[in-house]
C-alpha cells in the first residue's frame, strides 16, 4: 500500500492523540509525592508546660492527618528565638508556631527590640488552650479569703511580700494586676522559678503568690501552701469549690493562654484546614483528658476567634505595664 505524506501525518496525529487519552489526567507524577513534613515550633525548653502541651497536640494531630508533625524546640530570650524563627518561615504551613501569653500578649511590651511584631508578622490558626492561675498563701498568713487579705494588704502597706518565677512573667503582672485593682502595696520578690518560690512561703518569708494551678496542686495537697481564689473569670474546674478572685474584685481576671500561629501571609486555605485539624483533636476525648491532667482548659473556636482573644489580653497587659512602669531588669 502506497502512502502519501498527509496520510502518514494524520496516522501520527491519531495515535498521538490515543496515547494521551489513555493517560489518566488526574495522576501527575508530583501527586505520588509525600505531602510535606509540619515543624511545630517551641519556644521554650524540653520538658516544660508547653513542650508537654505541644507535645501531644502534635502526636494526635499527626494520628489525624498522617502527615509527619515534629516538635522542634527553639528556647531562648523569653519565647523570642523560636517566635522569630517561625516569623521569617515560608508560609506554606509547614512551619508553625506555639505560642503563648509571654510571646504575643506580653514580651512585646517589655521588649521594644523584639525582632517581630506580634501581630503583623503571624497568621493566626488556633488556640488550643487556657491555664489560670491560683492564689495562693503561705500557712503562717492569717487570712481565709481574698477580702482577708486585702485588709491585711491594706492594713499594713508594704509588709506583705508575694513571689514570681522572675520579672515581665504572667505570675509577675497577675501580682501587679491585684495590686492595682485592689489598691494595695505588697512587695514583688522575682525567683528563677515558682518552684524555689514555695520553701520561703511555708517559712513565712514571702506571704503569696500567683501559680500555675497544675504546679500549685502538689502543694495544696499537702498543705504547704494554702489556696484563697483562681484568676480565672469562672471557677475551675480542677478546683471547683475554690472561689474566684472576680468574686470579691469584680472584673479581675488573668490567664495564660497557648494557640498556634503561622508565618504571616498564609492562604486562607492552608489556615483553615490546619484550623479545622487542630479543632478536631481539641474536641476528642483523649486530648481534653490530657489537658485536664495538664490544669490546662480546652479552648477551640476559629483563626478570628483566636486573633481577638490575642489582641484583647495584649491590649490589657500594655495598658498594666505602662501604669505600673513594669520593666524586664
Amino acid at each position: 500500500m502506497k502512502f502519501t505524506r498527509r496520510s502518514l501525518l494524520a496516522l501520527a496525529l491519531l495515535a498521538a492523540l490515543s496515547a494521551q487519552a489513555q493517560t489518566p489526567a488526574t495522576a501527575p507524577a508530583s501527586s505520588a509525592a509525600p505531602a510535606k513534613p509540619i515543624r511545630l515550633v517551641v519556644p521554650f525548653p524540653p520538658g516544660g508546660a508547653t513542650d508537654i502541651l505541644s507535645r501531644e497536640l502534635a502526636r494526635q494531630l499527626q494520628e489525624r492527618t498522617k502527615q509527619t508533625v515534629v516538635v522542634d524546640n527553639r528556647p531562648g530570650a523569653g519565647g523570642t528565638i523560636g517566635s522569630a524563627e517561625v516569623a521569617r518561615a515560608a508560609p506554606d504551613g509547614s512551619t508553625i508556631l506555639m505560642a503563648t501569653s509571654s510571646t504575643h500578649s506580653i514580651g512585646p511590651h517589655l521588649n521594644p527590640k523584639m525582632p517581630y511584631d506580634a501581630r503583623a508578622d503571624f497568621t493566626p490558626i488556633a488556640h488550643v488552650a487556657d491555664a489560670t492561675n491560683v492564689l495562693v498563701v503561705s500557712p503562717k498568713l492569717p487570712v481565709s479569703n481574698v477580702k482577708e487579705l486585702i485588709a491585711l494588704a491594706r492594713a499594713q502597706p508594704g509588709k506583705l511580700n508575694y513571689g514570681s518565677s522572675g520579672n515581665g512573667t504572667i505570675v509577675h503582672l497577675t501580682g501587679e494586676l491585684f495590686k492595682s485593682s485592689t489598691d494595695t502595696y505588697i512587695v514583688h520578690i522575682p525567683y528563677r522559678g515558682t518552684a524555689l518560690v514555695v520553701p520561703d512561703m511555708v517559712s513565712g518569708q514571702i506571704q503569696l503568690m500567683f501559680d500555675n494551678v497544675a504546679s500549685a496542686m502538689p502543694h495544696l495537697k499537702d498543705g504547704r501552701l494554702k489556696p484563697l481564689a483562681v484568676t480565672s473569670a469562672r471557677r475551675s474546674p480542677l478546683l471547683p469549690d475554690l472561689p474566684t478572685v472576680a468574686e470579691t474584685v469584680p472584673g479581675f481576671e488573668s490567664n495564660t493562654w497557648f494557640g498556634v500561629f503561622g508565618p504571616r501571609g498564609m492562604s486562607p486555605e492552608t489556615t483553615a484546614r490546619l484550623n479545622a485539624e487542630i479543632n478536631a483533636v481539641l474536641r476528642s476525648p483523649e486530648f481534653q483528658a490530657r489537658l485536664k491532667a495538664l490544669g490546662y482548659e480546652s479552648a477551640g473556636g476559629s483563626p478570628a476567634d483566636f486573633a481577638r482573644v490575642v489582641a484583647q489580653d495584649s491590649d490589657k497587659w500594655a495598658r498594666l505595664i505602662r501604669e505600673r512602669k513594669i520593666t524586664v531588669e
